[in-house]
């Protein structure tokens, strides 16, 4: 049986492997306490051995000079608590404020890595509505400061093309697309306004599609934006069109592509 190695435990193989008494971290303490002119930052003697045989937990002047005593993080001192930093986001996402703020992005550990895509396959066409990690050749380890909250392993992500305005000016040529790939039947709903509609990212024979849909005698419909130059795209359900999943996220820019003769995208003429 593997037993669980509780946070007092993991404090005192960090004080352990620096060789150094509870005496000693309480002198060192004091001067920190000095230092910044607040008792609080000490940790005594009887104090450390209680936090290292117990279930007590430090306040955050103790943590502090723990993190500077031992040399170690004061982020990786939290997370023997079971507290991650990095999670914080996440959390802000479940307790939204009603009233419109500012919000912040913020990397609290810029040494820690994930695994991202560090080479794309050549044959990738911006042009071309794509899944993303179906462009990917080699994965690599990024630092997490790079890039946040970006799972392509675990979530599916997809790239609208630069030609493809079938939803534009709702979804911008060249928007990145979070995927749902759980929600893969279309949804008979009713919605309020065009923001409300399900889009759903849709695999083709031939490509990709991101649009509204809908079904119609067991044909998948490829719905365009009222405003858009596209026509609405008829295919065989399961034979020649099948749900990837349904789109949870958007990230775009405000402006439109613009056309040039480099092969940029370009506004198409309605057929």
């Amino acid at each position: 049986m593997t037993w669980a190695v509780t946070p007092s435990e993991k404090l005192k193989s960090v004080r352990a492997r620096l060789g150094i008494t509870t005496r000693e971290v309480s002198d060192f303490s004091q001067r920190i306490a000095e230092t910044e002119g607040n008792r609080e930052f000490h940790i005594s003697n009887a104090w450390l051995t209680q936090v290292e045989n117990s279930d007590s937990v430090p306040s955050i002047f103790k943590l502090y000079s723990l993190s500077a005593i031992y040399r170690i993080k004061f982020t990786d001192l939290l997370l023997i608590y079971g507290v991650d930093l990095e999670h914080l986001a996440q959390s802000q996402l479940v307790s939204q404020l009603p009233e419109t703020h500012l919000t912040n992005v913020e990397v609290y550990d810029a040494e820690r890595t994930l695994s991202f895509p560090v080479r794309f396959d050549p044959g990738f066409n911006v042009n071309n509505t794509s899944l993303l990690a179906r462009l990917i050749e080699v994965w690599g380890e990024v630092p997490i400061a790079l890039i946040q909250h970006l799972d392509i392993r675990r979530k599916q992500y997809g790239y609208v093309g630069l030609r493809d305005f079938t939803l534009s000016p709702l979804l911008r040529p060249g928007s990145f697309v979070q995927i749902d790939s759980r929600v893969r039947r279309i949804q008979s709903m009713h919605w309020r306004t065009e923001f409300d509609r399900p889009i759903y990212f849709v695999e083709l024979r031939d490509g990709y599609a991101c649009s509204w849909c809908e079904m119609q005698d067991g044909y998948l419909l490829i719905l365009p934006h009222p405003l858009s130059p596209q026509r609405v795209r008829r295919y065989a359900f399961g034979k020649d069109a099948e749900i990837v999943g349904l789109v949870t996220a958007v990230a775009m820019t405000l402006s439109s592509p613009s056309i040039s003769g480099n092969g940029a995208a370009r506004l198409p003429e309605r057929p």
